[in-house]
């Protein structure tokens, strides 16, 4: 019977753990601004140069692979709200990269799971993070903001 009990709290446990994590995935969290030395930035500049991340407009980046099955729904997501706000004063790029090509950038950006998004503003500052399929009203929430530009 104790075994019985045990095995229930564990299983609950294991529920409410589960439930915690699903529960985040797909939120764009805002990212906190990071401190990064002046070789640091320059070295994450270059990254995100290469990969197309420029100062123009705003960029919804997502990190893919030929092997990942979610990233499938990510690109109709990503798609999906770039074609909703291409209108807009300053529309957003919609950049994929795929991990096993640019592992430099992935590691910069300190993506440790796929899917990953991330949305820069038109200054190039990164925004918000997703981890797993955003979420399409959470990304436009997102994005839209950055799609008007700011009055200086």
């Amino acid at each position: 019977m104790t075994a019985l009990i045990i095995l229930v709290v564990v299983l609950l446990a294991g529920l409410a753990a589960g439930l915690i994590l699903r529960n985040r995935e797909g939120r764009a969290r805002e990212t906190p601004g990071r401190n990064l030395t002046a070789d640091d930035a320059g070295v994450r500049a270059g990254l995100l140069a290469a990969a197309g991340v420029t100062v123009e407009a705003p960029v919804i980046l997502h990190f893919s692979a030929e092997w990942c099955g979610p990233c499938a729904a990510v690109r109709r997501v990503v798609a999906g709200v770039a074609t909703e706000l291409a209108d807009s004063p300053q529309p957003p790029r919609d950049i994929e990269i795929d991990i096993d090509d640019q592992p430099a950038l992935a590691r910069e950006l300190n993506v440790l799971s796929l899917p990953t998004t991330f949305v820069f503003d038109a200054d190039g500052r990164e925004r918000f993070r997703i981890s797993g399929v955003p979420r399409a009203a959470d990304l436009h929430s997102a994005v839209r903001p950055l799609t008007v530009p700011q009055v200086a």
